[in-house]
C-alpha cells in the first residue's frame, strides 16, 4: 500500500473516531483518560500540533471546536459531569 492511500485511510478513521466522540457526549474525557490514555482534548493537541507542522494557525480553542463540533465551553456546559473521586484518583494513577 503507497503512503498516500494509507493517509487517506487514516484520515478516514480519525474522522470516524471524531464523528463517534461528537455522538457519544455520555463518554466523559476522564473515562477516556483512564481507559486509553487520551480524550478529547489530547485529540485537540495533536491537531494544534499537526497544523503547527504545516505552518497553519489553528489555535487549541479552535481545534477544540473542530473535535468536539461545538465550542468547548458549550460542551462542557452541556454534557460533562463532575469527576468522582474514583476516576481522579485512577487518573493520578496513570503517571
Amino acid at each position: 500500500m503507497d503512503d498516500k492511500i494509507k493517509k487517506e485511510l487514516y484520515a478516514e478513521v480519525l474522522e470516524t473516531l471524531i464523528d463517534h466522540l461528537r455522538k457519544r457526549n455520555d463518554v466523559q474525557n476522564i473515562d477516556l483518560m483512564n481507559l486509553s490514555g487520551f480524550c478529547r482534548n489530547c485529540l485537540s493537541k495533536w491537531y494544534v500540533n499537526a497544523a503547527e507542522k504545516r505552518d497553519l494557525d489553528i489555535n487549541y480553542e479552535d481545534a477544540r471546536e473542530i473535535i468536539y463540533g461545538m465550542p468547548y465551553a458549550d460542551w462542557k456546559k452541556k454534557y460533562q459531569k463532575e469527576a468522582t473521586k474514583e476516576q481522579l484518583d485512577k487518573l493520578n494513577k496513570i503517571d
